[in-house]
């Protein structure tokens, strides 16, 4: 199933979307398309697949930043997520605008949500946590800074990135973040 998923992505990066189908990921993959069949029905399953995947990956970062985080500064919470999510994101940013252009054909709206409450769910865990934290609704905020990050993100990750642009863009999303929890905190 990997290969099958990394040869997916490989075409992808190498022939596009239009040129995409079963039979160049099954032989990228180094599969017959039957085998390819078995696991997905056509090439929008794939797709959908794939952006399952790499929805998994994003929530799986903040998963883990913000479990590697308990009971820190709300700083560090803003921090902690914005770099976890932006190192997920960027470590596929050249097929990042595909993988937009995929979840808008496949009206994937319901497992984007899924994946932003998944997120949401770890930033309130985090958050309500947080040594000087004092949030009257914790989870309002979480649900705030996910649904920020997976709506503002994809948008300038439409194009790749240099280095010192996405230092920049890390920096300004932890600074919009801070400054947002920061706002909320109680007295």
């Amino acid at each position: 199933m990997d290969a099958i998923f990394e040869a997916t992505i490989q075409v992808l990066a190498s022939d596009g979307l239009i040129r995409l189908n079963t039979t160049r990921v099954a032989r990228r993959a180094g599969v017959s398309v039957g085998t390819l069949y078995q696991y997905f029905a056509n090439k929008q399953a794939l797709l959908f697949a794939v952006l399952e995947r790499h929805l998994a990956v994003l929530a799986g970062a903040i998963e883990d930043a913000c479990g590697d985080n308990p009971l820190v500064m709300v700083e560090t919470v803003a921090e902690a997520v914005v770099m976890a999510y932006l190192r997920a994101q960027m470590a596929q940013a050249e097929l990042s605008p595909t993988l937009y252009r995929i979840a808008l054909e496949l009206d994937a709206r319901g497992l984007i949500d899924l994946t932003v409450r998944r997120s949401a769910r770890a930033i309130e865990a985090t958050l309500s946590s947080a040594i000087d934290g004092g949030f009257a609704d914790p989870g309002l905020l979480a649900q705030t800074l996910a649904a920020a990050l997976y709506g503002t993100v994809p948008a300038f990750c439409h194009r790749v990135l240099s280095p010192a642009d996405g230092i920049e863009a890390q920096r300004q999303l932890t600074i919009m973040f801070r400054s947002y929890l920061l706002a909320h905190q109680r007295p």
